[in-house]
């Protein structure tokens, strides 16, 4: 009898799994709102010198002669210009504030635009690589409630930061929340349900991060002033940091880290709200322990982000799942941040990239269910590269043609992210699976961060940047092929186990 065994016999997929999956789905949907929402805080509106109507540069005398038709035209005479010193004036057709046109982040400040983006990222970076650990070693529920509260604060108070730096800082505050409530949810989802319903559930969440690009465009469209989205996009955060306190920690992890008191405690809870309270109360220590003899044995009383490379099997395990987060996160961001130069209307380009998701996730999620994860995974992400490599030979006048490749792209991009969420958490063993999946969160995030820099080479070589977002994806679908199966397999409970597969 194993973990799996207890979990059928409690309720399988009962009311309380359904409660707790649903619950933990919500935050996910607002989480879009913020990875994407520099779309639209930080959107470039048509801009010229309040002097001039030029973008970036004035001239630096009156020039009467223009007034002159019969005068030479400009072009044919040298004339001396220098940047916009009065400011610029603002097309407010479309935005009606942005972070750009509050803090002037056009022309020679440009780069402060995506350096605001990057620091974002860096949060995401540096929450996956301290929360994964914490959560565990304090268990999922402590971190997924200070996570909320966190998001919930700073986001309200990056609607109030009186200058860039602090934009800023708040916005790296937010960057490490979302990086902890995306871990722990999907920690918290898989060790609660039966292993036959994995995928399904996680398709669910990654469909509830597809819903928030569609809550992302009507907001924005909504609330032109970017201080009132940043305000309207957080606040939510409060009520998901108000019924967290509800939650229950994974029995999993608490048996996995010698607390069985407390996982009998859980999981009789389950059983209660399941409808199986006489099976609960035959549930004992003894009979945990028993049933996870093994697991039990061998478990480590701590582990650490050095358990994903000290054993030769887990250490191709997270090898693979760097290559995939990375590749993923590295061309989506690629393409999901850069809406406003596909040329079509920048709300419309965001409901038609959240649109593709629904599709490209469900053929994942059947792909996944009755092929297998290593196929799903390797396919979602050489179709992604291929999109993209495409556009290369397009011509930059047929927009439409462009832009379906890039969607195409971005919907295969969004079935990895789908797939990888649930291969990576079926891949690594309990008692180091929040550090694993934290592992592939730091990846993701180094790619996300240097997407925007990949950007700045198409100055050299204008086909490079897609060259390189379309190169990466393949080869880490390659990589993947290598990677060991899930699909119906128990999930793994220690490290030898995993070695011993």
């Amino acid at each position: 009898m194993t973990f799996a065994d207890i979990l059928e016999s409690l309720g399988g997929m009962g009311r309380f799994q359904r409660l707790s999956v649903a619950f933990l789905a919500l935050p996910l949907a607002m989480l879009a709102s913020h990875n994407l929402l520099q779309n639209f805080t930080a959107g470039v509106p048509g801009h010229h010198c309040q002097q001039k109507a030029e973008r970036c540069r004035r001239f630096v005398t009156t020039q009467w002669r223009l007034l002159d038709p019969n005068a030479t035209r400009a072009n044919d005479t040298k004339v001396d210009t220098e940047p916009c010193a009065d400011g610029w004036t603002y097309d407010r057709s479309m935005f009606r504030s942005t972070i750009v046109s509050e803090w002037d982040l056009v022309c020679d400040s440009w780069t402060l635009r995506q350096m605001a983006q990057s620091i974002y990222m860096a949060g995401v970076l540096i929450g996956s690589l301290l929360i994964g650990g914490l959560s565990d070693r304090f268990g999922r529920k402590a971190l997924i409630i200070w996570c909320y509260l966190q998001m919930g604060v700073a986001g309200a108070c990056t609607a109030f930061a009186p200058n860039f730096t602090a934009y800023c800082v708040l916005r790296f505050l937010c960057g490490m929340a979302m990086s902890g409530i995306s871990l722990n949810s999907v920690s918290l989802c898989m060790e609660w349900i039966p292993t036959k319903y994995r995928a399904i559930i996680g398709t669910i969440n990654g469909y509830c991060y597809t819903t928030g690009q569609f809550i992302l465009a009507g907001v924005a469209y909504a609330i032109p002033d970017w201080r009132w989205l940043q305000l309207a996009v957080s606040l939510p955060f409060f009520v998901f940091f108000l019924y967290s306190w509800l939650f229950v920690e994974s029995a999993r992890w608490l048996a996995s880290s010698g607390k069985e008191k407390r996982a009998v405690k859980a999981l009789k809870k389950a059983a209660w709200i399941n409808g199986r309270k006489k099976e609960g109360e035959k549930l004992s220590v003894e009979v945990l322990k028993s049933s996870m003899q093994k697991e039990l044995s061998s478990n480590k009383s701590s582990h650490s982000m050095a358990d994903l490379v000290r054993t030769p099997g887990v250490r191709k395990i997270s090898c693979g799942v760097s290559f995939v987060w990375f590749a993923t996160s590295f061309a989506y961001y690629g393409l999901a941040m850069d809406l406003q130069n596909f040329g079509f209307n920048l709300y419309l380009t965001q409901l038609v990239f959240g649109a593709v998701d629904f599709p490209a996730k469900f053929i994942s999620v059947m792909t996944i269910t009755f092929v297998g994860r290593r196929f799903s995974q390797a396919l979602s992400l050489i179709l992604a590269g291929l999109c993209i490599l495409a556009n290369i030979f397009v011509p930059q006048d047929l927009n439409n043609l462009r832009m379906a490749f890039a969607v195409i792209g971005k919907g295969s991009l969004a079935a990895s992210f789908n797939c990888a969420y649930i291969f990576s958490g079926e891949l690594f063993p309990t008692v180091i699976r929040q550090s694993g999946m934290g592992l592939g969160g730091t990846m993701a995030r180094v790619g996300s961060m240097i997407a925007p820099l990949v950007k700045m080479t198409g100055e050299f070589f204008s086909p490079l940047p897609l060259i390189i977002y379309g190169t990466a994806p393949i080869i880490s679908g390659t990589v993947a092929c290598f990677l060991p199966e899930t699909r119906n397999v128990p999930l793994p409970e220690t490290i030898e186990e995993v070695e011993r597969r």
